[in-house]
């Protein structure tokens, strides 16, 4: 298996052309799909035809730089949901999205904090990227907290995108949070308790 990323307790690897059912499995939780959806599952023929066969066709526009990668458990392989790192699609490629989606039973247990961190070091590091963002629905604390935790703060609000209109707390809409790599920098600089 191909590696992207490996972390303490997570791999990341690119999906396959037989990965589906993992996407399909993932999407059909509506606690999942809560802040996504509304809870509504993703029609499989939807994840087979176009979301897999989009996904695949990032790792060639970006030579395997950046994409939407499979997160397995290092110990046992347990499949855990997804991680995104990528710059929008006619987008600069020195700014980039960072995301994920998790199975509920990785919930809790440190996962998105622990690859978010990795990931954008990775950025920062090996990728040539300047800011690293992410987005999310006002009251998706969850996600905001993993955002906060790694460095990233609110940078404007959102609206609510038209196709997400009938989600709980649309009304509320969105933050969209940043890090960039100068403020990356001085906050490694600082763990390491380097004088700045």
């Amino acid at each position: 298996m191909e590696t992207y990323l490996r972390t303490e307790r997570v791999t990341l690897r690119p999906f396959g052309a037989d990965d589906a059912d993992l996407l399909i499995e993932l999407d059909s939780d509506p606690a999942v799909m809560r802040y996504l959806s509304g809870g509504e599952p993703t029609a499989p023929e939807l994840v087979r035809e176009r979301d897999l066969p989009s996904i695949r066709a990032g790792y060639d526009r970006w030579a395997g730089r950046f994409g939407l990668f499979a997160a397995h458990e290092a110990g046992d392989g347990a499949f855990l949901g997804w991680f995104c790192l990528r710059p929008e699609r006619e987008g600069p490629l020195d700014e980039v999205e960072l995301g994920y989606r998790l199975r509920r039973a990785a919930w809790g247990r440190g996962y998105a904090t622990e690859v978010s961190t990795a990931l954008v070091d990775k950025a920062f590091t090996d990728l040539g990227v300047r800011v690293v963002w992410g987005a999310t629905m006002a009251l998706n604390r969850p996600s905001q907290r993993v955002m906060e935790k790694v460095g990233m703060t609110v940078t404007e609000p959102l609206p609510t995108p038209d196709d997400m209109l009938a989600v709980e707390g649309a009304d509320l809409g969105g933050y969209r949070y940043e890090i960039t790599r100068e403020r990356w920098a001085r906050r490694a600089a600082e763990d390491r308790g380097d004088v700045i």
